[in-house]
C-alpha cells in the first residue's frame, strides 16, 4: 500500500512541476508576443494585448485539455489571419509564438486525444495554414508544402509516443497479471497439498474409528444390546463425519491463507502407524526388509502417505479382511499392500476412494519418481504396489 501512495505522489508531483513549467511557459510567451505584435501585423495598441493572449495563453490546456486549447488557439488564429493586417513583406501567417503554441497543442492531442479528434485537428491545422498563407500572397506551390508536411511529421511523432507509451502499460499491466497468476497458481498449489494431507490423516483416524466401532462386537465377549447399539451409532457418526469431511476438502480452493509447514512424518514413522493401526482393531500383519532410517526425506513421506491411505481404504472397504504390508529396501523402495476379501458388511469399494484417494496416491507416487498401481483381485481382495526410488530428489511438495 506504502509503494502504491508514493506512487501516486510522485505521479502529483510531476504533474505540478508540468503545470508550473507551463505558466512559466505562457508567461515567457505572452512577454515576447505582446511587444513584437506590432513586427508583424497593423494592430491598435489597446488590441495588442488581447491577440497577443490568444497566441499564448491556450498554451495552459496543453495537460487539462488539449482538444479545447488547440480550439482556441486554432479559431484566433484563423481569426487573426482574416481580420488583422500584415505589414508589408511578412510572409509568415501568425506570429511565432502562436505556432510554436499552436504546434504544442496538435502534438499534445496526438499523443492523448482519440483518433478521430488527431485526424480533425490534422486536417483542420493543415486547412488553417493553407488559409493562412493564401492571406499573405503565398501558396503550397511556393512554399513546397512546407507546414503540412511540418504539421504531418509532428502528428506521426505524437502517434508514436502515444505507442509507445501504451506499449509500456500493456507491458505493466500484463507483467501484473503474470505476477499475479503465478501467485494464485502457488496458493492453490499449496491447497491442493493440503487437501491431500488432511485427506490422509483424518481419513486414516477417522476410519480406524469406524473399524473399532464395528469389530467391537466381535472383538469382545458379552458386550450387551445396548452396548452394541453404542458402537453401532459411534461408527454410523464416524462414517457421516468422514463423508462430511470429504465435502468440505473443496473449500480449500477458495481460502487466501497459506497454512504452517508442520514436521512431516517420515518412513521411520512406519512401525509406528501400523503397530496403531493394528491396536485399532484391523488384522494387520508386516514385514520390513532393509533399513528404514536410511529413505530420503521426500521418499520417507510419500512412502508414509501411501501405506496410511492404504490402510485406511482396506479398514473403511473391507473391514475384518486380513491386511499385509510387505516394505522392502534394496536398489529401490517397493511396498505392497494387500487385503482379503472382506469378512463384515462392505461400506463401499476401493474405486470409490480413487477421487482423493487412490489417485493422490499415484500423484505421491509420481512427485518423488516413482510409480503407484492398485487394483482388486479375482479373490475379491484388493492390492496396492508402489516402486518408489532411494535416490535423493529435488524436495517437492507434497
Amino acid at each position: 500500500m506504502g509503494g502504491k501512495l508514493s506512487g501516486q505522489a510522485r505521479v502529483a508531483r510531476a504533474r505540478q512541476w508540468f503545470d508550473g513549467f507551463t505558466v512559466l511557459l505562457a508567461l515567457i510567451f505572452i512577454a515576447v508576443a505582446w511587444p513584437t505584435l506590432h513586427v508583424t501585423h497593423k494592430v491598435p495598441a489597446a488590441a495588442a494585448p488581447f491577440i497577443a493572449g490568444f497566441a499564448a495563453f491556450p498554451i495552459l490546456l496543453v495537460r487539462v485539455n488539449p482538444p479545447l486549447g488547440w480550439a482556441v488557439s486554432a479559431g484566433s488564429a484563423l481569426l487573426i489571419t482574416l481580420a488583422v493586417p500584415h505589414q508589408p513583406g511578412n510572409t509568415i501567417p501568425f506570429q511565432v509564438v502562436h505556432i510554436l503554441a499552436l504546434f504544442a497543442l496538435v502534438f499534445a492531442v496526438a499523443v492523448r486525444a482519440p483518433i478521430r479528434i488527431v485526424g480533425v485537428v490534422w486536417l483542420s491545422t493543415s486547412l488553417l495554414f493553407a488559409t493562412a498563407m493564401a492571406q499573405t500572397g503565398d501558396s503550397f506551390a511556393e512554399s513546397g508544402f512546407g507546414w503540412p508536411l511540418a504539421i504531418t511529421g509532428l502528428v506521426v511523432f505524437g502517434l508514436l509516443i502515444r505507442w509507445v507509451v501504451l506499449s509500456r502499460r500493456a507491458l505493466l499491466k500484463s507483467e501484473e497479471e503474470t505476477e499475479l497468476e503465478r501467485a494464485r497458481r502457488a496458493i492453490l498449489e499449496e491447497k491442493a497439498r493440503i487437501a491431500r494431507d488432511l485427506h490422509d490423516v483424518v481419513a486414516h483416524h477417522m476410519s480406524m474409528v469406524v473399524v473399532q466401532a464395528q469389530t467391537a462386537p466381535y472383538r469382545i465377549d458379552g458386550l450387551s444390546a445396548e452396548a452394541r447399539a453404542e458402537f453401532e451409532s459411534i461408527g454410523t457418526g464416524a462414517r457421516a463425519a468422514l463423508n462430511e469431511i470429504r465435502g468440505m476438502l473443496g473449500v480449500l480452493r477458495s481460502d487466501g491463507q497459506l497454512p504452517e509447514h508442520a514436521p512431516q512424518p517420515s518412513a521411520a514413522d512406519l512401525p509406528g502407524l501400523l503397530e496403531g493401526a493394528q491396536r485399532a482393531g484391523v488384522p494387520l500383519t508386516w514385514t520390513v526388509d532393509g533399513e528404514l532410517g536410511a529413505v530420503p526425506e521426500t521418499t520417507g513421506l510419500a512412502l508414509y502417505r501411501i501405506v496410511q491411505e492404504s490402510l485406511a481404504n482396506a479398514s473403511r472397504h473391507a473391514p475384518g479382511a486380513a491386511v499385509r504390508v510387505h516394505i522392502a529396501c534394496t536398489h529401490e523402495l517397493t511396498l505392497s499392500v494387500g487385503n482379503d476379501r472382506p469378512i463384515a458388511v462392505r461400506t463401499g469399494d476401493h474405486s470409490s476412494a480413487a477421487g482423493s484417494g487412490i489417485a493422490g496416491m499415484q500423484t505421491r507416487a509420481a512427485a518423488v519418481g516413482g510409480v503407484l498401481t492398485a487394483g482388486p483381485r479375482p479373490d475379491g481382495g484388493f492390492d496396492v504396489h508402489a516402486r518408489l526410488p532411494l535416490t535423493a530428489l529435488t524436495p517437492v511438495t507434497l
